[in-house]
């Protein structure tokens, strides 16, 4: 038994977004049926072949879905999404700005089929205002909420390297539909709720907002290091590898000077003995700390900072991700199906004790249209699906 076993989620989805909010519905339980556009399908199919001629994207976000293709614009694709709607739970959608509405499938109209209906809208920004009907891709979203103004190094600013803006805005639009499914156990009521990716990720620029508003100057760009606290982000060693470490206190301070770098008088010099001064000199620091790694190892300097109680990892890519240790050692990894066959992908990071999480197949495109049309007394032939 699942927590979201008998919720019934429809989705008129598309790339990341709306995918991402209801394939962690899917994985507490709940059934979820995607709509897709006839032949093609979800466009993120096509992004490309690397999962064994599977879309990579596609992949990490439509396990354990149902789709059923239809065209929106026929007579049998309306009442499908109508008969559907009438017997869900949750109606999810990410179509261009105000395409919902000219199909007949926004909130109003949808709520007046079944009053107990949990509407979930993502756009790129929101209804109202200059920017509702703006194309929004998730570079374009991290440029307009200044993420990648502070990104990047002090010569050249950088988007984030995952679809970031995405990927909030899919996390808000799933507790959004958490929330609303609790009101209705309290009210018996639905919820019409609306995410923008905008707005998503301005709520997670807190930091920088902030410091900006008033300081009166954004982070510096800093590559992976901190723009206020120091030292914190990578320094080289012997092996031309590096390490990254991160120092939170005045206490952790001296410890890494003195347990760390064998200089406890450098705790108390007057450009690192406090954080603000440390990131004032910066450079200065950095040496000084890179002077005293030149004559070890990255791996040896990681295991000095463990001993010793300061925070540090080593730089790993995907595949050391893939291999990690410690997602081994947690038996992180589980096998799901797929049409090229078995898959392996980590399980959702919220573990809830007793429960096992969902990991169902990825459809083929349309592999579940005769099947759930026939459960809704329509038949596939009639036209509007392939």
């Amino acid at each position: 038994m699942n927590t979201l076993d008998g919720v019934t989620v429809v989705s008129l989805e598309q790339a990341v977004a709306a995918p991402f909010a209801t394939r962690q519905l899917a994985d507490l339980g709940a059934r979820v049926i995607k709509i897709e556009r006839p032949g093609t399908g979800d466009f993120a199919r096509g992004y490309d072949e690397t999962v064994r001629g599977l879309s990579s994207h596609f992949v990490w976000l439509n396990r354990s879905k149902e789709s059923v293709c239809l065209d929106l614009k026929s007579d049998l694709g309306r009442r499908a999404i109508r008969a559907l709607v009438q017997e869900a739970d949750v109606f999810v959608q990410n179509l261009a700005p105000g395409a919902a509405e000219r199909l007949g499938f926004g909130a109003q109209n949808l709520r007046a089929l079944n009053p107990r209906l949990i509407h979930v809208s993502i756009s790129g920004y929101g209804n109202g205002g200059p920017y509702t009907e703006k194309k929004a891709y998730d570079l374009l979203v991290q440029c307009e909420a200044g993420l990648v103004s502070i990104t990047g190094t002090e010569e050249e600013p950088s988007k984030v390297g995952v679809s970031i803006a995405d990927i909030a805005a899919g996390m808000y639009a799933y507790t959004g539909t958490l929330t609303a499914l609790l009101r209705r156990e309290r009210t018996g009521e639905g919820a019409t709720v609306e995410v923008s990716m905008l707005e998503a990720l301005a709520e997670w620029m807190g930091f920088p907002l902030n410091y900006t508003s008033y300081g009166g100057t954004p982070p510096r760009r800093t590559g992976a290091r901190h723009a206020a606290i120091a030292p914190y982000g990578p320094f080289h060693c012997g092996d031309d590898q590096q390490v990254f470490l991160g120092i939170q206190n005045e206490r952790e301070w001296q410890t890494f000077c003195t347990d760390v770098l064998g200089n406890p008088g450098l705790a108390t010099d007057p450009r690192f003995e406090r954080n603000s001064l440390r990131v004032q000199n910066v450079d200065h620091l950095i040496g000084e700390i890179e002077r005293a790694f030149a004559e070890s190892t990255a791996e040896q300097v990681a295991a000095t900072l463990e001993q010793s109680g300061i925070a540090n990892a080593l730089l790993r890519d995907m595949a050391g991700l893939a291999a990690h240790p410690q997602l081994e050692a947690r038996n992180r990894w589980a096998e799901y199906g797929s049409p090229v066959g078995p898959l392996r992908a980590l399980l959702p990071p919220a573990t809830l004790q007793g429960e096992v999480p969902v990991m169902g197949p990825i459809p083929a495109v349309g592999e579940h249209t005769e099947s759930v049309l026939a459960e809704l007394g329509l038949d596939a032939s009639v036209g509007g699906a392939p």
